[in-house]
């Protein structure tokens, strides 16, 4: 699998008041396993509040205006889901930090590696534990 080149980048500001839970939004394609993965393992950390969400049709959960608004930090699998937020929620989306991670649907809900990949990726833009 290639692995595109990464440079440590954590927010020189935090967008939360100092004590506050930081939001973040995970999307993918339906829902049902990256996103869903890593609202699962993410939320188990207390200073986030995590969500997940995704892009298409069908999805479990449908990423809408009310979950752009609300999070801090929007986190997406493939550059095709930046693309498609940004078409339907531009104006949300101004000022808020959307990454993307780069992991293709090749992982189901819970996967070892894709917990992994999650961790190590996410972990190059926020701050979590070093024994998470």
């Amino acid at each position: 699998m290639k692995q595109a080149a990464r440079t440590k980048r954590k927010s020189p500001t935090n967008p939360q008041k100092e004590g506050a839970e930081i939001k973040i939004l995970f999307i993918c394609s339906k829902n049902k396993w990256r996103s869903l993965t890593a609202e699962k393992i993410f939320s188990e950390l207390t200073e986030y509040q995590v969500r997940s969400a995704g892009t298409e049709e069908g999805a479990r959960i449908k990423v809408n205006q009310g979950h752009i608004g609300w999070a801090d930090y929007i986190f997406v699998m493939e550059k095709k889901h930046i693309r498609r937020i940004k078409e339907k929620f531009n104006q949300e989306l101004s000022g808020k930090p959307v990454v993307c991670l780069d992991i293709p649907d090749e992982y189901r809900f819970m996967d070892e590696e894709l917990i992994e990949i999650l961790k190590g990726r996410v972990a190059e833009y926020i701050d979590i534990p070093e024994d998470f």
